[in-house]
């Protein structure tokens, strides 16, 4: 038996979810994500007006008069979540949590997916993978990933994102979209996130919550690493200090984005105290004027 309080919030989450997808996500979702998976359907003839960057030259050579390769527009694709669920995800100073908001985010995007008849699937990981959920399609499945979210309570407290995208590589030869949910804490994995770009349509989903940008003024504080314990004392009543924090953390998200941008990687930044939707549409829409240019 579920819980009655996650229960509610997992019922809470589907209806919002749903309405926000019914209304305006699902539409955005299937124009940028629908027509990326391409598939051999056959060669045949060259016909006057068909595309020269279509021709099959070893064919071509053969026969001795051109040939193009015809695709079609896989029937489906596979998304997987690749989410963060270390100790670092559980602080918030706003209402929810950054694994909570991680979750709300794997929902509208989920179901986006299933509404344009698509497989999803789930890896959840710390510094280990801890848990796995092979791609299906359905409402059902989809909410008993958001309830394996919301109740996870995860057995390690430190993050390894190459370890995850190593794993992810393994379970997921095909070419998929996914979508790799972190606050981006930890180091090491721009390599792996590199190679797994060219095989697999790889969007980063950076959730950040603002006292991690901005510290209030509220006199000595004790700030605690969440993954490895150590506590500094900050007197955030200095506006030195907090300007330094700032920068930090300005800083810190400015080089993340940059890393993505070389590596060729979509970035969603997701801010816990703002609209998720309307984050989400600033994506899609700008991914799809970017595929017009």
């Amino acid at each position: 038996m579920i819980p009655r309080d996650l229960a509610r919030k997992i019922r809470y989450i589907q209806i919002t979810t749903t309405k926000a997808v019914n209304d305006v996500l699902a539409g955005e979702y299937h124009s940028v994500f629908k027509g990326r998976g391409m598939e051999f359907d056959e060669v045949r003839e060259y016909q006057p007006g068909d595309e020269v960057r279509s021709i099959d030259w070893n064919v071509t050579a053969r026969m001795g008069h051109p040939f193009i390769k015809r695709y079609r527009e896989e029937r489906e694709l596979t998304v997987m979540f690749l989410v963060d669920l270390s100790a670092s995800g559980a602080f918030g100073s706003t209402d929810r949590l950054k694994n909570e908001v991680a979750a709300e985010i794997c929902a509208l995007l989920a179901f986006s997916a299933i509404k344009n008849n698509d497989k999803v699937g789930l890896i959840v990981f710390t510094d280990q993978v801890e848990l796995f959920i092979p791609p299906a399609k359905g409402t059902s499945h989809v909410l008993r990933l958001i309830c394996d979210l919301l109740e996870f309570r995860p057995r390690q407290a430190r993050t390894d994102i190459a370890g995850a995208l190593e794993y992810f590589g393994r379970v997921t030869p095909r070419r998929c979209v996914a979508f790799l949910v972190s606050d981006f804490l930890g180091e090491g994995f721009d390599q792996r996130l590199r190679v797994l770009s060219r095989r697999h349509d790889l969007v980063a989903v950076a959730v950040t919550d603002p006292r991690e940008v901005r510290l209030p003024d509220v006199g000595l504080i004790e700030l605690e690493d969440a993954e490895t314990g150590e506590v500094v004392l900050v007197d955030t009543s200095s506006a030195a200090v907090r300007r330094r924090y700032e920068g930090l953390g300005t800083e810190r998200g400015q080089a993340l984005r940059e890393a993505f941008r070389s590596m060729g990687v979509d970035q969603i930044d997701i801010q816990t105290d703002r609209d998720h939707v309307r984050a989400l549409m600033a994506f899609f829409r700008g991914r799809e004027r970017r595929r017009r240019h």
